[in-house]
């Protein structure tokens, strides 16, 4: 299990990070980026909200703890809905929730492994939407790409993160706030100018200068070839 440091780190995530935001993503840019989408947890007297990616017609990417917290307590999937591109109250599609996993080695003892803060969600229906699809490169730049609380209704966006590996994760240049959990590490694996964008991570926690990301591993690329209902 990664230290307490990192934990803490995690923490962090929740509370507002004194540092700058994700800047909003330009309109015309927005939709390349419709696989990505906000994962709304609904419960009583509260509403929560990460971000997640669509990475096969109804498998939605994001991290543990934003379906299971801290401790393992898990959220029942009807109470998770997916919106992908959401964009001030336009959508490029939706669904909810069937049923959810989360990365074998996310919990140990009712305590999160930052290092394995993985959850794939299957929708009730595929989506009528182009999912984004895993890499393997890890060098930067990276892009994070994500709706966070002081910009909850539209995309957020950073296209120049430095990082590198940092034990079993990837440490980013680029700080980012509470919502931007389970949100995409992006990669465009070469100088190509129509080179697509790869999902190679996923945001797990944040401090005022720098955030910490799970890379995709090998639970999630045989979880994703094992396909669900609905995958070809």
């Amino acid at each position: 299990m990664f230290s307490m440091r990192l934990l803490l780190a995690l923490l962090l995530l929740a509370q507002p990070a004194a540092a700058q935001d994700l800047p909003p993503l330009p309109p015309e840019d927005h939709a390349q980026f419709t696989a990505i989408g906000r994962v709304n947890t609904r419960g009583y007297n509260r509403r929560g909200m990460c971000s997640g990616t669509l990475i096969a017609p109804a498998l939605v990417l994001t991290a543990a703890h934003c379906v299971a917290g801290p401790e393992g307590d898990p959220v029942r999937p009807e109470r998770l809905h997916f919106v992908a591109g959401w964009f001030g109250g336009d959508y490029a599609d939706h669904a909810d929730v069937a049923s959810y996993e989360v990365h074998p080695e996310a919990y140990r003892d009712h305590r999160l492994d930052i290092e394995h803060d993985l959850a794939l969600l299957t929708l009730t229906r595929p989506l009528d939407v182009a999912p984004l699809t895993l890499g393997s490169t890890s060098a930067p730049p990276f892009a994070l790409v994500g709706y966070h609380d002081r910009r909850p209704n539209r995309l957020s966006a950073r296209f120049d993160c430095d990082g590198a590996r940092d034990h079993a994760l990837l440490r980013l240049s680029c700080p980012v706030r509470h919502g931007n959990s389970g949100g995409p590490v992006l990669v465009q694996e070469s100088d190509a100018s129509d080179e697509p964008w790869r999902v190679i991570g996923v945001v797990s926690a944040t401090n005022a200068r720098s955030s910490l990301a799970v890379p995709v591993d090998e639970w999630l690329r045989a979880r994703l070839t094992r396909g669900s209902p609905y995958t070809p």
